[in-house]
């Protein structure tokens, strides 16, 4: 199998980061600030329940986010795309989801998003096409004129496996798409029951659908044009940003602590993803978490990485004209 275990640590948290806020109590969320200078104490945080959401899921499980006062209520996301007209209206505060939804969010629809953290960057493993060992296919071009699960239509689920095919010589053209969303944690009883030929998947699922179903690996995703690919953000809508100050300061400054920990001990993922209620929350067994392909968790927001991400949906005419991401970044 062509899934690695090593990983490349991502650079050392920033203290000047941490100093930002200390460790306040938990106060009123009652307009104004609380006794410890929170705007909010209570976020509704909505980010995807796979691997690249691991600082997060470590800081809740660390406590690090009750530690500066927050009390997180989190929703699991299809997709980063699901949830940001929700975002926009008030439903959450804070979400967690993939770059190229945000980007075309921003672009098209010119909601003002802005990028407060990186969440994953993608390693050898982390995420691949799978099949099922009854359809036959053994090779990219054997999914000419089938069905390949992704859990948004142009999302970057949609992008990665974009790339792999075309830099493999097969016409977009040629494989089909599904045109309504796949649940992450649906997609492998739906590649098992014949519904799509093949799944392009992150860990966890694909390790759950390895032991689960015996799907097979057909091609890893980092390669090519999108390896080391910067996968996960978390995003905050301009004004909530401008009108939560410190309280962002103190999401951000807990997220980076979970980032860090994350990238420097994989059981800790381990851990925090086995805690979550619930394999729709994105809890896994231990047998899973045990063998699973994770990411780099960088601490502090790199632009010109997150610029590929823009260069690369251009590339493959997920946007109709270049874009630079400076104007996402947050403060």
């Amino acid at each position: 199998m062509f899934r690695s275990r090593l990983r490349i640590l991502a650079p050392p948290l920033a203290i000047a980061l941490l100093a930002l806020v200390g460790c306040g109590g938990l106060g009123a969320n009652q307009g104004g600030t609380s006794p410890s200078g929170l705007e909010k104490t209570t976020l509704n945080v909505a980010v995807v329940p796979a691997v690249d959401s691991a600082g997060f899921f470590v800081a809740l499980h660390e406590g690090l986010f009750a530690q500066r006062g927050l009390t997180i209520h989190y929703t699991p996301a299809v997709s980063s795309d699901e949830v940001i007209d929700q975002q926009v209206a008030g439903q959450y505060d804070i979400t967690g989801g993939n770059y190229v939804s945000y980007i075309q969010h921003y672009v098209d629809q010119h909601q003002k998003l802005e990028i407060i953290a990186e969440g994953s960057v993608m390693q050898e493993g982390a995420q691949a096409i799978y099949t099922m060992p009854s359809t036959h296919i053994t090779t990219l071009s054997g999914l000419k004129g089938h069905l390949l699960g992704i859990n948004a239509p142009f999302n970057i689920n949609y992008l990665l496996a974009a790339s792999v095919l075309t830099e493999n010589g097969i016409k977009l053209s040629q494989v089909r798409f599904p045109t309504q969303p796949i649940p992450f944690p649906d997609m492998a009883a739906e590649l098992a029951a014949g519904k799509i030929s093949a799944a392009a998947m992150p860990e966890p699922f694909a390790t759950a659908a390895e032991q689960q179903y015996g799907a097979v690996p057909l091609a890893d995703l980092n390669q090519g044009a999108t390896e080391s690919f910067p996968i996960q953000g978390y995003v905050v809508t301009r004004s909530w940003a401008e009108q939560n100050p410190n309280t962002l300061k103190a999401f951000v400054a807990a997220l980076s602590q979970g980032q860090e920990i994350a990238d420097t001990s994989r059981s800790a993922i381990e851990r925090a993803m086995e805690s979550l209620q619930g394999p729709q929350n994105g809890q896994i067994l231990p047998i899973i978490a045990a063998v699973m392909a994770i990411n780099i968790y960088p601490t502090s927001i790199d632009k010109v990485r997150i610029q590929r991400v823009a260069d690369v949906m251009y590339q493959f005419g997920l946007l109709k004209t270049r874009f630079n991401v400076t104007p996402m970044i947050g403060p």
